[in-house]
């Protein structure tokens, strides 16, 4: 049986809306049942400051947050967890982090085995088969890119799309996930700004009235809205 429970967010603050208010209501249907949520604030530098900003907008909703990073037994934390939030920030220093901790096994364990995980951004990035497809700088060096592989696919979030009349002659985040194709097959889901995807076992369901782009290697970026189901993509 699959018990995969995840919310993947693409941002955590929407212009014109305070952080987490765009995706509250799926942050608490995701969280139903839970008393209690393990915070990872390892993809911001300041990790007190960063719990603190998280417990107090999860207390907010209802739920008590303890941080990974003040557990005394890191594994033990996360073997007892009900639920994760992993939060944004650098995603190479979020993965360094849980490699360096050797906690990777670990979470990807207890997600199996139906705690709720919940990722905005960098959170969701390590959700995917590898942070590849991140738009962060390198800042440090994990020992691998490999993520949890909750899913088997990647996540590109912050997506925007090719403005025809920008005169910026650099790469646009599709040429950049074209370039990851042409060393890489899994399928890269593209979120838009609020959008995000809901996981349950076998099942996804987009959301967000942004949409999203799935790219495919081989193929032309397709176009999803609100409501889609991609569950092919689990296999």
């Amino acid at each position: 049986m699959d018990s995969r429970r995840l919310l993947l967010i693409s941002n955590s603050t929407s212009h014109g809306s305070g952080y987490l208010e765009h995706c509250e209501n799926h942050f608490k249907a995701r969280l139903t049942g839970v008393r209690r949520v393990l915070f990872i604030p390892f993809a911001l530098f300041d990790r007190d400051r960063y719990t603190n900003t998280a417990k107090g907008r999860l207390e907010e909703m209802g739920f008590a947050l303890d941080s990974l990073h003040q557990a005394p037994d890191p594994h033990q934390a996360v073997a007892e967890a009900e639920a994760f939030f992993v939060g944004g920030g650098n995603t190479f220093r979020l993965l360094d982090t849980l490699h360096q901790l050797n906690l990777i096994p670990a979470i990807r364990k207890r997600v199996t085995q139906g705690a709720a995980y919940i990722g905005t951004s960098a959170g969701s990035n390590i959700a995917c088969v590898s942070i590849k497809t991140t738009n962060d700088m390198p800042i440090v060096q994990p020992s691998s890119f490999n993520a949890l592989g909750l899913v088997p696919f990647n996540i590109n979030p912050h997506y925007l799309d090719p403005d025809p009349d920008s005169t910026h002659q650099g790469e646009t985040r599709e040429q950049r996930i074209r370039e990851f194709h042409e060393e890489n097959s899994p399928p890269v889901i593209a979120l838009r700004e609020s959008a995000m995807l809901h996981i349950e076992g076998h099942r996804i369901t987009l959301h967000g009235e942004t949409g999203a782009r799935l790219f495919l290697k081989g193929n032309e970026p397709v176009e999803h809205q609100e409501g889609d189901r991609l569950d092919f993509l689990l296999g």
